[in-house]
């Protein structure tokens, strides 16, 4: 029996990696969470399409809490691979404190490109959106 040569770039899926990224809460940064969002979707094997989805769907995130972003927070992005998983938090301090309208064409655009979201708060006005998408939109 003959094993197969590791792909280039192909992830050890023996553990999971975590990456997080700290910018400023303003649009003019979330070009880089889209494009780390695409780089590391593609390391999973995502489709294109699936990458598409997940790189609008954490700007839609980011979208619904720079709203109500505290002056000067930053806002999280923490990516957590799975082998056959992406898992993004995306999170701030807000003014606040209260979670995103989940009754809107937003959300409804957010929860059909990344499968499972969830939302969290903490005590000293954080929240947070949770997105989860499996590879080959298998839930």
């Amino acid at each position: 029996m003959t094993e197969e040569a590791p792909t280039a770039g192909r992830r050890d899926v023996s553990r999971d990696d975590t990456v997080e990224l700290r910018i400023p809460a303003s649009g003019a940064y979330l070009s880089i969470l889209r494009t780390a969002t695409a780089g590391l979707a593609a390391r999973l094997d995502f489709t294109l399409d699936e990458i598409d989805d997940l790189r609008i769907a954490v700007d839609e995130a980011s979208a619904l809490l720079l709203g109500d972003a505290a002056p000067g927070a930053d806002l999280t992005c923490l990516y957590t691979l799975l082998p056959d998983m992406l898992s993004i938090r995306v999170s701030t301090i807000t003014a606040g404190g209260r979670l995103p309208r989940q009754h809107t064409f937003a959300w409804t655009v957010l929860t059909a490109l990344a499968g499972e979201v969830e939302t969290e708060t903490g005590s000293d006005g954080l929240v947070a959106i949770v997105l989860r998408k499996r590879r080959g939109g298998e839930r």
